[in-house]
Formats: structure tokens, sequence, C-alpha cells
């Protein structure tokens, strides 16, 4: 930060300290005390006391983001082009656009990382210090932050910032953006309406959040949609949608919301479907009993490929506790999953959805049979030929999957 920007971002602190008033929650507030603090200086600097302004505006920017934003950091969660940033160390400060990340130029001090978190995890009810090393949380913007700190990292502060974009919120965009065969998308929005419980898997950064939102956005506008997360990051339109998040656990070590208690809890808000963000432990299992009591419900998982979603799904319910075993879990997967989108990230930072297969229903041996209704080739994702063998659920809605099975996507 130049000399004259930060001798106007302190005159901006010093009068909002003695004014007693709270920037972050007046945008305009926040630009009225900006620019009237870089007019006289301004003024000021016209007769020679201070060192002139290169750029008004820029400098009004940069003041802005000092006083109100987070920093120099801001410009880049400004930018659309930018889907995540993270940083290492002081000088080692990435950001991803399009899927490949740059390292860029700014420079930050370890205070002013640590200032930067503090700034972030103001208002949102969590902390990060020796006794909880990791936070995750959500930004103003619906980003999400995680935060380790040393000496779980070796000597800096690594923090990521995920930006969720907001342009594609429907299949139909996904279709236009390259990322589902139009065939596809219609047997996705079929499944969705006839309330099949649909598995949305892939890596990190692979699209699961953006696609799980997508197929959301295709439910019967009547439908009460009750989601449940580990940090706020599905952005849905629904008319009627209550979200929760986890929380963690105060000073005392009293107050925690885990995920498992979420989804308990989300029983007992009449839910028409029920939407687990993403599954990592022991909450699978109270997903699945609560999928296979009838709830239609939806959620992503990280995984290589969509059968080794399967298979994973049928691991994790297994933390849970020594009581439970494959017997029970496995054949609970096989009949309560009806879909399963699986999606990746090429090589040039494009999503596309690779495949979707549906469990049959069956299992051999511990292993769940399914049938794969769409995979990718060198011309796009392609429609195999192959049905669903479980269409109660269709039939039940009066729909009829065949006509966008039967020929390539």
């Amino acid at each position: 930060m130049s000399s004259p920007v930060q001798t106007i971002t302190d005159l901006v602190r010093q009068r909002v300290l003695r004014d007693g008033v709270d920037l972050s929650a007046d945008a305009e507030l926040a630009n009225q005390y900006v620019r009237d603090e870089v007019r006289r200086y301004g003024e000021r600097a016209l007769t020679g006391s201070d060192p002139l302004l290169a750029d008004d505006l820029a400098a009004h920017r940069q003041v802005l983001a000092a006083v109100n934003g987070f920093g120099p950091l801001q410009p880049l969660l400004d930018d659309p082009t930018v889907e995540e940033l993270w940083i290492n160390g002081p000088s080692r400060i990435f950001a991803a656009r399009g899927g490949i990340p740059e390292l860029t130029s700014i420079v930050l001090s370890d205070d002013e990382i640590r200032a930067l978190v503090e700034r972030m995890l103001a208002g949102t009810g969590r902390r990060v210090d020796h006794s909880s090393p990791f936070v995750d949380a959500s930004l103003p913007d619906g980003s999400r932050l995680h935060v380790v700190i040393p000496d779980v990292t070796r000597k800096h502060w690594a923090v990521n910032i995920r930006k969720f974009g907001r342009g594609i919120r429907d299949l139909g965009q996904l279709v236009e953006a390259g990322s589902l065969g139009r065939d596809a998308a219609e047997f996705l929005r079929m499944g969705v309406l006839a309330g099949c419980n649909i598995l949305v898997s892939g890596a990190t950064q692979a699209g699961k959040t953006t696609m799980l939102g997508a197929l959301l956005a295709a439910a019967r506008p009547g439908e009460r949609v009750v989601t449940v997360e580990e940090t706020f990051e599905l952005d849905l339109r629904s008319r009627d949608v209550v979200a929760m998040q986890c929380r963690q656990p105060s000073l005392e070590g009293t107050g925690e919301v885990t995920l498992r208690r979420l989804v308990k809890e989300a029983l007992r808000m009449r839910p028409d479907r029920l939407v687990v963000g993403e599954v990592r432990e022991a909450e699978s299992l109270d997903l699945l009993i609560a999928l296979s009591s009838g709830i239609p419900g939806a959620c992503s998982i990280h995984a290589g490929t969509a059968r080794e979603a399967l298979v994973k799904l049928c691991t994790l319910p297994l933390l849970a506790g020594r009581n439970i075993d494959g017997a029970f879990v496995v054949p609970t997967v096989a009949a309560s999953i009806d879909i399963v989108v699986h999606c990746a990230m090429t090589r040039g930072g494009e999503r596309r959805v690779m495949e979707i297969i549906a469990p049959t229903g069956r299992i051999d041996g511990s292993v769940i049979e399914a049938s794969v209704l769409f995979a990718r080739d060198s011309t796009g994702l392609r429609a195999t030929g192959s049905h669903p063998e479980k269409l109660g659920k269709f039939e039940a809605a009066g729909l009829d999957p065949a006509h966008v099975l039967g020929r390539a996507a």
C-alpha cells in the first residue's frame, strides 16, 4: 500500500473510531467516509504538504478495500474470473482462473494475513486458535473460507477461499456451458421431478456443488427443501427452503452442532426433499436411513468415478459404530440411490459430467450392480442405450425417460 493510501486509510479508521460507526453494515456510509478523506487529502496535497495521488479513483478503491473489505485480496474477490485463491505464505498467494492456478504479485506479512482472517471471521461466530487450529466459514458473498494455522502447518497460516459462481443455476445453463448433453439434462430433470435420490460425485473443484444446485432448481416450486452443510455453499432460490450449517464448539467445548445432528433435525422439519451438501463421515448413515424411509434426497461425495462413489457410500456409514455392518449398508445403498452423476474437471479447467449411472437395486456379493445410462466420449456425453431398472418413481410421477435414453445425447 502506497504512503498516501496508507495515510488516507489511517484517517478513515480514526474517523470511524471517533464516530463509533460500523462501515461493514453500511456500504454507502463507507463510500462517503472514503470519498471525504480522499478529497481532503487531495486538497492538502495541492498545497504541497502531502505527496500527490497518482489516481484518485484507484486510491478510493484501495482505501475502501482496506477499511471495509479484505485489503489486497479484495480485487481478486471482486474479479468474476477468479474461482479460488489461497495463501501458502506471505509471498505465496495464488489465484485460480478456469481451473488453472497462477502466482500473484501480492505480498503480505504474517500479521496482515492474520488480521485479514480475523476480519473474515468477524460475525461468523467461528474462530481459529491453538485450541481450534482449523476453521471453515462462509464469507458475506457466499465464498467458503478454510484456514489452518501453525503448528499444524509448518510456519505460515494456510488460507483458502473458494468462490461460488452464481452464473449457473439450472440444468439448461449447464447444457449451454457444454458440461451436460440435452438428453442427459432432460433425464436428470425427470429424475428430480420423480423424487429420485441422486448422488453427485467428483473430485475437489469438479463442480459438484454447482450440479447439486442445478438439480434442485428443477424441483417443483411448492416443494419444501431442507439443506444441511458444513458451511453454507448451496444458494437455492426455492420458495420454501431451510438452510442449516454446522457450528463449532465454544471455548468451553460446548455448543457444537454436527452434520449428524443437523440431518436428524432436518427430518423433524417436514422436508419434501432433504439435501446434504457433502457426506464425509458417519452422517451418511443418517442420510441413508432418511432416504430409505421415503424422503427424496440428494447429496455430493468425493470419489474418482460413479461406481467408486457407491463403494464409498457403502463404507462411510461404518464409521457410525461397530454395530453397523455391510450386511445392512450395502443393500440399503443399492435400494436407496437411484442416480449417480459423476463430475470432473479437465486439464484445461473445464467442468464436465463424465457419466450417469443408475443402480439396479441388486447386489452381487458386496458389489452394487448399476447400469451406465450416459458416458462421455470424444464427441460428448452420450446415451448408452441402457435404461434404469428401477422405474417405479418415474411411473408414479407420470414420466417416461425412455425417449431420452434411447438416442445419443
